[in-house]
């Protein structure tokens, strides 16, 4: 159990080695995704310091799958607390289920023992209970939270993903990915450093050298008819 849990650790750790670029602002950031998604890179993930408009789409993100857990989780809330209801004060002895819970069938002004108009306070609480319990559940799983180790955390540059840096990381096992030609791929759409991170640190990765600055143009001697 240990080791299949130890496993689970480290393939979603594994995931994490590859290539971590940084760029100057939020729209050189999302024309670098566009780009590199029209190159057939597909595992990517963006790191900033806030929300970025358009980024789900330069992803290629679809729909998020966490509002319909969310709905599940709220319906089934709602039918919980009706079933309560109804199980412990309307409905017939069964002699084998939750025997002690079928006493509170109080007869009251001779109303019915079970109305969904009274019950609809305990309905709406599971409701939002149930709701927000899976909101939270399903964003710690769909992002794979908790995640003790990051190989990301090696880079003391990521360290300013949350104050004014913005970074795109592409997974060593994308089937596109190469470190070279991924590195090429990077400066090429702009990235001001890019590093290579895996579980032993962290390697800078050069750019491209400049091209050799331009020998400025002779000067042109300047005559005047006083010297001809």
């Amino acid at each position: 159990m240990l080791s299949k849990i130890r496993q689970s650790l480290d393939d979603r750790a594994n995931q994490h080695v590859g290539l971590l670029a940084e760029f100057s602002d939020p729209g050189a950031l999302v024309h670098a995704v566009e780009g590199l998604r029209e190159k057939g890179y597909s595992e990517l993930d963006t790191f900033t310091p806030f929300p970025i408009h358009g980024m789900d789409r330069a992803m290629g993100l679809g729909v998020s799958k966490l509002g319909f857990m969310v709905f599940g989780g709220a319906i089934l809330g709602g039918l919980l607390g009706a079933f309560l209801q109804w199980y412990t004060s309307a409905s017939p002895r069964l002699g084998f289920l939750w025997t002690e819970l079928q006493s509170y069938a109080i007869n009251i002004s001779n109303k019915p023992l079970f109305a969904w108009e009274s019950s609809v306070p305990v309905i709406f609480e599971l409701t939002i209970l149930f709701s927000a319990l899976t909101a939270v559940g399903g964003m710690l799983a769909l992002n794979g939270l908790p995640k003790p180790y990051n190989p990301l955390f090696n880079s003391e540059r990521f360290g300013r993903a949350t104050d004014d840096a913005f970074f795109v990381h592409v997974s060593g096992r994308d089937g596109t990915f190469s470190r070279e030609t991924t590195a090429s791929d990077l400066f090429d759409l702009g990235a001001m450093a890019v590093e290579f991170v895996d579980h032993e640190g962290v390697t800078q990765v050069t750019g491209p050298e400049a091209a050799p600055a331009a020998l400025p143009a002779p000067a042109v001697p300047q005559h005047t008819t006083g010297d001809i």
